[in-house]
Order: structure tokens, then sequence, then C-alpha cells
């Protein structure tokens, strides 16, 4: 029975990759089990593993005594030293179990107990095994449809795309072979859950990762990622330490091989790579290519920036139904508000025109009313000191001098003739 647990425990080791240690302790495991069912489960069982031979033994131990209470558990001296010659009182022995008395119970409870660990073990060897590729790409190929999820094989595995992680305009035949990305691996009553990505920006940060050695050696530095799975891509890229290496070009390529190479796996999407910069003027203006910029007005309190571009670059800018701008925004973390230059001036010229209009409102306004003699003069004093003509108090008041006949109009109220100074002066004389 041993040599054919050990030839079992051999197979499955190859075949099923899990840890010969944890398969010896679940057929350790088993086969204590199994003998408890034979001699009781109060019935202490020891299994150990002999590498040399490849086989397994089981004991059960035994108390060495004077006088036995208790056979199961029990032995005394004289029969304990025909086994171990150095058994003692108070002391415990082994006692090989012939493999023929485990019968046909012990034999069905063991092969139970061993399929489960097997299985246990199994699903966390898989565990283990992707949950390190957690962000990293596998290829897998394509099963079928449950639902709207597609169910990827992973070789002894399966995976499962969710409907939001696929491509919109990609169709997923059985038997297609492609790269994915491992978002998520996470236990489940069924064994672990594997999920894997088609659209995650992570998948296209990978494969520029695997195609491009600068990348992978650490010359030149992924900053950001924006995609909109299936339409378009931008990735934001920079040279590190050495300002010989054009960033951008490395992960061209000669000829453009490289990224083409990404492009084909992800069947067709556009791909801008852009370059990054520490000024947040040029990054932004990189990362609205191939629109070109006239002016870009930042507003860092909010922050979001207003980019002014000649007007036949408009349309360029914002892209088809607004992604370059969308794009551009994710990959700088700015909010972009894109404009043409005649409306950015036909915008300033209602500013001006509105800012005019508040400024001469204000110059506009009533004068205010003359002061009285008692707010000019203070004091008697003052007005004692003061010389005749500032002590006019029709002037200072706005009273007609008495001498001045009046004339009422139609409503009856008083007409204040017109005096002409010179006929006035003229009279004095």
């Amino acid at each position: 029975m041993g040599n054919e647990l050990a030839l079992v425990m051999s197979q499955l080791e190859h075949t099923k990759r899990i840890d010969k240690k944890k398969l010896i302790e679940a057929i350790q495991a088993a086969l204590s089990s199994a003998a408890k069912k034979v001699y009781g489960a109060n019935q202490e069982v020891d299994v150990e593993f002999d590498e040399i031979n490849y086989e397994f033994r089981a004991f059960y131990l035994k108390e060495v005594v004077d006088k036995i209470e208790d056979a199961a558990t029990q032995i005394k001296l004289e029969d304990a030293r025909k086994l171990d010659a150095n058994a003692e009182l108070g002391g415990v022995i082994k006692v090989r179990i012939p493999n023929e008395q485990f019968g046909r119970i012990a034999a069905q409870t063991a092969k139970q107990v061993i399929v489960q660990r097997v299985q246990d073990a199994e699903r966390q060897s898989v565990f283990d095994q992707f949950k390190e590729k957690e962000g990293d790409i596998i290829t897998g190929s394509i099963l079928r449809y449950e639902g709207r999820n597609v169910i990827v094989s992973l070789g002894d595995t399966e995976a499962m795309m969710p409907a939001k992680e696929q491509v919109p305009r990609e169709h997923y035949a059985t038997g297609d072979r492609m790269k994915l990305l491992v978002l998520e691996v996470r236990k489940t009553l069924k064994g672990p859950a594997i999920i894997v990505s088609r659209a995650h920006p992570g998948l296209v940060r990978k494969l520029f990762e695997l195609e491009v050695p600068e990348i992978y050696d650490g010359a030149v530095k992924i900053e950001n990622v924006a995609r909109e799975a299936g339409a378009r891509t931008k990735i934001a890229v920079r040279s590190m330490g050495d300002d010989r290496i054009d960033a951008v070009g490395a992960c061209v390529g000669v000829k453009g091989i490289r990224v083409q190479n990404i492009v084909d796996e992800i069947h067709g999407e556009k791909v801008d790579i852009v370059r990054w910069d520490e000024d947040p003027h040029s990054y932004l203006s990189n990362a609205l290519s191939p629109a070109k910029i006239a002016r870009i007005v930042f507003h860092p309190e909010i922050p979001s920036a207003e980019v002014i571009v000649p007007n036949d670059q408009l349309s360029l800018a914002i892209g088809k139904k607004g992604q370059n701008a969308r794009l551009a925004a994710r990959l700088t973390g700015i909010k972009i508000d894109i404009k043409n230059e005649e409306q950015h001036a036909q915008e300033e010229r209602a500013r001006m025109d509105a800012h005019f209009q508040e400024v001469t409102g204000e110059e506009q306004e009533a004068p205010a009313a003359a002061p009285s003699a008692e707010a000019v003069f203070k004091t008697d004093e003052e007005k004692a000191a003061a010389p005749p003509d500032e002590i006019d108090e029709g002037a200072v008041t706005g009273e007609v001098p008495a001498e001045v006949e009046l004339t009422k109009d139609e409503a009856g109220l008083p007409v204040i003739p017109h005096i002409d100074p010179v006929t006035e002066s003229e009279g004095n004389e």
C-alpha cells in the first residue's frame, strides 16, 4: 500500500504541480484518519514518510505501564521490551500497523481524505501561482461564452473575462489565442476565481514593457497611460538619466515595428506616444498632439487650463466626439477647455465691454450735495474770522438772495431767473 501511495503521490506532484511537502502532509493526515477508523478515535496514530524507500509507515502510540487499564492506549513493560529493548515505565513506544489491517473501510476513508486534500492543495497551488501574476500579461485561448462573460482557458485552469473588461469592437471566437491582463485573483468556495481583461490600460502598458527593451531595463519610463479601449490610447514616456535616449523613438522602433506589433495585438487600436515634460505647458501641448497649440492659459486654483488653438485646428484638438481632449485630460490630470482664436477673441471683447460698462457706470453716479454752512464752519469763531465773500450763505446753501424777485411757472413752482454775471457787474458799477 505504501509503494502504491508513493507512486500516486509522484504522479500528482508532476501532473497537478502540487508541492511535495503539502502532498505528504495530506497523505499522512489521510492514513491517520483511516487508522482511527480501525483502532478508535482516542487512539493516537503517527504516520511517517520514508524518503529512502519512498513509502509511508503508520504507527499507533502506547504508554508503557505495569498494569493495563486501557488496552488501546497502554502496553505492559515486558511486552514493550519485545518491541523496543530500551522501553521504560512511563514511556511511549510506537507499534507498527500492518498495511493489510486497514481493510476496505480504512482504504476508502484514506482515498476520500487524499482526494479532498489533493483538491485543496491543487486549488491553493493555482491561487498562489496566479496571485503572483496580478497586473501581468498571460496568454489564453477562448473557450466559450457564459451569458455576457467570456471563459478563457489558461492551461490547467480557467479564467473569466467580464463584459466590462471586453473591448467593444472585438469578437471572441472559440479557440482564439490572445494576450490578457490578470486583474484579480480571489478565493471562492469553488476554488480560485481569476479575472482577466482586454480593455484595461494596464494591458497596453505591459505590452510596451514586453516589446521595448529600454522600458524593461529602466532607461525609459512610462509615466501614464490613458485609454478608450478599441479606439485610442495615449501613453506618456520619458528618458531616465540618459538624455541621449529618445524615449518616443525607442517606443516607436525602427520603421515603427515595435509600436506596430502592439497595435496588431490590440487589433488596430490607435496609439499616440507622448513625450512627458516637467513643464505643464509643454506636457499638455504634447498630450493634445497631433493638434497645434497657439497658447495655454493655466488656472492652478481649479486646476484647469484654457487651450487656444488656431481656427483650423479646433476639431483636431477636440477629436472625434471629444476623444482627443478627454484622453489628454486623463493623461495629464488637468481639466481642459479648448477654444479657437476667434472664440477666445470674442470672449475677451465681451469681458472688456462688461468691465468698461461697470467702470463708466460708477463714474456717472450723481455728485454729492454741496455742504451747508454748518458743515463748512464748525464753530462760530471760524465763521466770524472768515472773509465776507466766504460767508455767502446763499451760495453755500443754494438759497436765492432776497432781493431777487421770483416768478412762478404754471405748476406754481418758483422759477429762478438767469443772472448774467456781466450785467450784474455793470449794475454794481
